[in-house]
């Protein structure tokens, strides 16, 4: 059981600000081209075709499928010049989850949510889920994929004492600490034995 009034659950190495750290742009993909390939495949048979989707904790990529074309991709990150990078962003908005978990955004507005290789960053899952539950509109979904790739001085402690499978299953906690979600589940897409990046992606939709 988690006490999330436990800040040492989501204390990390590198406690300075989040802002500095992510100042300088990382033009770079965080799993192997494996991993992002299979991840934009699975998404595209995930994700509604013309929909409105916000991937958050965005940055240069989005790992979306190629062929499939959307109303809008709001990206929403800690860097400007990743974001203005981004090829499949329609819109971009920089803020620090860490700092302020309330989203920019009016109740309703996404049909699909992604958070890509970066949920172990976050101090305040559960106050961000519940966000993500308020923006999505009845019955989108949240897709949130993980691997083992981390920047260990900033990943909360919880996340790095976890397994990769026990990851799945400590999103899984935080979307039902957060409620409004439902029909959580959880996928092993790239198993490590395979020569590549292991990729999980943890699901649910807003209920």
């Amino acid at each position: 059981m988690i006490d999330f009034s436990d800040p040492r659950y989501f204390e990390r190495l590198d406690e300075t600000a989040d802002t500095a750290f992510y100042a300088m742009p990382r033009l770079v993909i965080h799993v192997d081209e494996h991993a992002s390939a299979t991840l934009a495949r699975w998404l595209g048979g995930q994700l509604p075709s013309g929909g409105d989707i916000l991937d958050l904790m965005s940055a240069w990529r989005s790992h979306l499928p190629p062929d499939v074309r959307f109303a809008s991709v709001v990206g929403h990150g800690m860097n400007t010049v990743e974001l203005r990078e981004n090829p499949a962003l329609t819109a971009a908005v920089v803020q620090d989850l860490n700092v302020l978990p309330a989203l920019p955004f009016r109740d309703s507005s996404f049909d699909a949510g992604l958070i890509s290789f970066s949920m172990q960053y976050l101090t305040h899952p559960v106050a961000v889920a519940r966000e993500i539950a308020r923006v999505l509109r009845p019955g989108g979904k949240l897709h949130v994929a993980y691997s083992n790739r981390l920047f260990p001085t900033k990943a909360v402690a919880i996340w790095q004492a976890c397994s990769d499978a026990e990851r799945a299953q400590l999103v899984a906690t935080y979307l039902r600490e957060a409620g409004g979600f439902a029909d959580i589940g959880a996928e092993r897409l790239v198993d490590e034995a395979s020569g590549h990046d292991p990729l999980y992606v943890v699901s649910a939709a807003k209920a």
